[in-house]
């Protein structure tokens, strides 16, 4: 049964370089890159390539040696020209030199109404060969779902709340077909509801209203709104011993075009973004592009820090960076790196702030006006104050500070009775926005959810 929720706890960072609804014309990255360090949980990531290998989309280049069954392939195809490493040997990336026109691996193909005859066993089978299987993450742990497992429910958010974040009225237009054979692919995998939850305030695009065989939930709140982890708090609250799944939108799409085309089609709208881009807009490209050809002549100074996602969430990949597998976003923004005199103390009208003792006179600005902010965390990690403003940026019933508390104390049982089952990374990334105490939350989030998995 579809619900219609409210929240009001969050806190929206209005910042300038949103992407124009446009398309913009240039060539092709030359090279494409799959990162193990895109997937939480992955801990012996193995080559399956090496330099001067040639691959199609959809051969495998990769595995974890804790599962094996789970490919991670190529997203284009092309020759192998780097297979970089980090400390102790570490898999950092694999870089592929792009052919002009893409060659792919051939697997199954179907008719949408065919879709449905398909038994689960055939269909994880396809999935895990093509590489599309990593697009399903489960909860707890927020890490890529065990084929073995049936969930209680699966999840997908149409719409997203972060900073700058893609339109997916525009980004996603005209996949409509592959969306629907996506979402008659995963009713094989629980018997519970496929969620697809929408924007109550806003336009949603018609390939989510006009879904088959979901249950559509509206949601109306500032950010995290958009976040799945906060919906599934919601309408399907998970508790220890439970395992939802959950699913990007343009994952949905994906398997869709695997399971109707017979090949693996990562061909994507990527938005540009941030305030130091000259044309924020939409690029099409492939899963894993380097950024650069489209950053190159298209900003507005050269000191800036690139983001593959958004502001809060997103990873600094440098200038020549590859975008993330989860990734439909790229962000340039200010690198914070020069000091503000009483920067940290200072009243101002000009920046950002949830707290208004330091952003007093800003609050007098109106709700629309848009925001340029840098990197520059203002301070140093220092002992936890005790604020209170965690709980009024989490629309949870949780205590985020005690959580965080108990993962630094390692209290396994305080952490559970807490709620780590509940969340990931990205659903407190706003108290680390707004932290006094300059922690990493995220990653203590991380290291609370490593914790409580493999011990």
């Amino acid at each position: 049964m579809s619900k219609t929720v409210k929240l009001r706890k969050g806190f929206d960072i209005n910042l300038a370089g949103k992407a124009e609804n446009k398309l913009a014309d240039t060539n092709q990255p030359e090279t494409f890159a799959i990162k193990p360090t895109d997937f939480p949980g992955m801990l012996r990531p193995k080559a399956l390539v090496g330099v001067g290998d040639n691959v199609k989309a959809g051969t495998p280049v990769l595995i974890d040696n804790k599962h094996e069954n789970v490919l991670f392939t190529a997203p284009v195809s092309g020759e192998i020209v780097d297979v970089k490493r980090g400390a102790k040997r570490a898999l950092l990336e694999i870089v592929i030199l792009t052919d002009k026109e893409i060659e792919y691996e051939t697997f199954n193909s179907y008719a949408l109404s065919d879709i449905n005859q398909l038994n689960r066993e055939e269909i994880t089978e396809q999935m895990l060969a093509s590489g599309v299987w990593p697009h399903l993450v489960q909860r707890p742990y927020g890490v890529i779902a065990d084929p073995n497992e049936t969930p209680k429910s699966i999840f997908i958010s149409a719409f997203d709340t972060s900073p700058l974040a893609p339109d997916y009225n525009f980004s996603l237009n005209g996949d409509d077909k592959a969306f629907q054979a996506g979402i008659e692919v995963l009713k094989k995998f629980t018997n519970g509801a496929i969620n697809v939850n929408i924007n109550a305030k806003a336009e949603v695009n018609p390939l989510f209203t006009k879904a088959e065989g979901v249950v559509i939930n509206e949601f109306s709140g500032i950010h995290p709104a958009g976040n799945v982890g906060i919906q599934i708090h919601h309408i399907d609250p998970i508790a220890k011993g439970d395992l939802v799944w959950t699913i990007k939108p343009f994952g949905v799409i994906q398997i869709g075009r695997l399971f109707l085309e017979g090949k693996l089609d990562t061909s994507q709208l990527v938005a540009l973004t941030g305030s130091e881009v000259n044309s924020p807009q939409y690029y099409k490209t492939y899963g894993g592009a380097a950024i650069n050809k489209f950053v190159t002549g298209n900003l507005l100074n050269e000191h800036v820090r690139y983001i593959s996602g958004n502001p809060l969430t997103g990873e600094n990949i440098g200038p020549d960076g590859h975008l993330g597998f989860y990734d439909q976003q790229i962000t340039v923004i200010p690198e914070g790196d020069s000091a503000e005199f009483f920067g940290w103390a200072l009243p101002t009208i000009n920046d950002l702030s949830f707290h208004k003792s330091f952003g007093l006179f800003s609050f007098l600005n109106p709700k629309t006006k848009e925001y340029v902010i840098n990197s520059n965390t203002k301070g140093e990690p220092r002992a936890f104050v005790m604020t209170g403003a965690f709980e009024k940026v989490l629309p949870m019933d949780i205590l985020p500070t005690y959580l965080l508390k108990a993962i630094l104390a390692e209290d396994f049982d305080d952490m559970e009775e807490l709620g780590i089952y509940e969340v990931v990374e990205e659903d407190l990334a706003l108290c680390e926005f707004i932290d006094v105490s300059k922690h990493n939350i995220q990653s203590i989030v991380r290291n609370g959810l490593n914790l409580i998995q493999y011990s």
